[in-house]
């Protein structure tokens, strides 16, 4: 597949003095049990990743080596995972990323807000000493080169620069909507509003916002303490910071745009069962819409080490097979079929089963004479023989979730196993 990302980056002296602070510390409540023992940011996706490595890899391939995790909610597997993958910055050269979790560093109160979340860690980031921090969502999907970002963000003089690209009318209504001038000034921005105005010209689709924000540092502080001292402040990026600063400030937008193309880039907020589901599967087709093999921009992440994928038995009624998929090292599908879907790390399919348009995150069983389709089926849980998911929501309802569009989630509580009981 071609590059999604043309070669020369805006690798400069600009990146090397600008801090990373990912914002993951959020319960991601919209994926129902799939974020029920984890923070979203730790959800897997894709086959081999996590959903942080998106952001995080955007940061190394574009020159950013230096990187603060904010955490909060339920954070141990993301810790871990951060540890044992993200560990290889070279420290002598002042590159790290260090997690940075809610400690009460400033009172007695865990982050109540993005804004507060950094706040509480204005110490730290003077230590750190950077002339530009960009602020990032720890749980979407997408390709990034941030230094043309912060490039456009001092050739303008900004104070604070806003990523952004068309989200559909129906979509923005959970998102941060921006209007702006013909000099790409943000004039109005307003988080999840209930009646978005569309882009003018453009009835269909509005600007929204990445949840990506570039800030020149002396100025984020200010602004943070001024809204710290706020009583009637929610401390929050999207519902003050940015609204409070565009009648004082030079608040402007940036858009994300395709190297290539110069169309709105791929970037995708999974925060619901069926952006899940579809961005996942939408990996297994011949031309997906996020290229994960394209060597200019890659993926960094912590994997186990596990054996080459399996395929065992070739007769007619019991053949081992994966047709348009994506199979990950250590699995094993014998004498079953896997059609359109994503299996992830040491997944076990045993005969005369058959999965079809499904997401199976590590370590799950499916035992025999089982049929799944349209699920998403969670860590570790063991499916029994006979099963059947995905072909009457009315009866998947009454064990598992079933989103607006048909996709049913099922975790190994469901099934009656215990894997977190205390």
């Amino acid at each position: 597949m071609p590059s999604d990302l043309k070669i020369e980056r805006n690798i400069s002296v600009l990146t090397a003095n600008t801090l990373a602070l990912v914002l993951a510390g959020g319960q991601g409540s919209r994926l129902k049990n799939l974020t029920e023992w984890r923070a979203k940011p730790a959800v897997p996706f894709g086959g081999k990743f996590r959903i942080i490595d998106f952001p995080m890899s955007n940061c190394i391939n574009s020159g950013i080596r230096r990187i603060s995790i904010l955490t909060q909610y339920k954070s141990h597997s993301l810790q871990r995972h951060l540890q044992r993958g993200w560990n290889f910055l070279a420290s002598q050269f002042g590159e790290f990323s260090e997690v940075l979790a809610a400690q009460q560093r400033l009172g007695d109160s865990w982050y109540q807000g993005t804004a507060d979340a950094v706040y509480q860690n204005l110490d730290i980031i003077r230590h750190h000493n950077p002339e530009y921090v960009i602020i990032l969502a720890g749980d979407h999907i997408y390709k990034m080169d941030y230094g043309k970002m912060i490039a456009d963000h001092v050739k303008n003089n900004a104070d604070i620069t806003v990523g952004c690209l068309p989200i559909t009318l129906e979509e923005a209504s959970s998102f941060g909507v921006m209007a702006i001038d013909d000099n790409m000034k943000i004039t109005e921005f307003n988080e999840k509003p209930k009646n978005p105005k569309p882009i003018p010209g453009d009835e269909k689709h509005a600007l929204g916002s990445m949840g990506i924000y570039v800030f020149s540092a002396a100025f984020l502080r200010d602004i943070l303490i001024k809204d710290h001292n706020d009583k009637q402040s929610n401390h929050d990026f999207g519902k003050n910071i940015i609204p409070g600063s565009i009648h004082t400030a030079n608040v402007r937008a940036f858009r994300f745009r395709n190297a290539n193309t110069g169309t709105p880039g791929y970037w995708r907020d999974v925060g619901t069962v069926d952006a899940y589901w579809e961005a996942n599967i939408n990996l297994a087709e011949l031309e997906p819409e996020l290229n994960l093999y394209d060597e200019n921009w890659p993926i960094c992440t912590y994997q186990d080490q596990t054996p080459p994928a399996k395929f065992s038995f070739n007769d007619d009624d019991r053949r081992g097979m994966a047709t348009d998929s994506l199979v990950s090292g250590g699995c094993l599908i014998t004498g079953s079929r896997v059609d359109h879907s994503i299996l992830f790390a040491n997944v076990r399919i045993h005969s005369y089963s058959e999965v079809i348009d499904s997401v199976i995150l590590p370590d799950v069983v499916i035992n025999r004479n089982c049929r799944i389709r349209k699920c998403v089926i969670d860590k570790g849980a063991v499916i029994p023989e006979n099963t059947v998911i995905g072909y009457d929501a009315a009866e998947d309802a009454k064990r598992f979730e079933v989103s607006e569009k048909g996709v049913t989630l099922v975790t190994a509580e469901m099934l009656g196993q215990k894997l977190h009981e205390l």
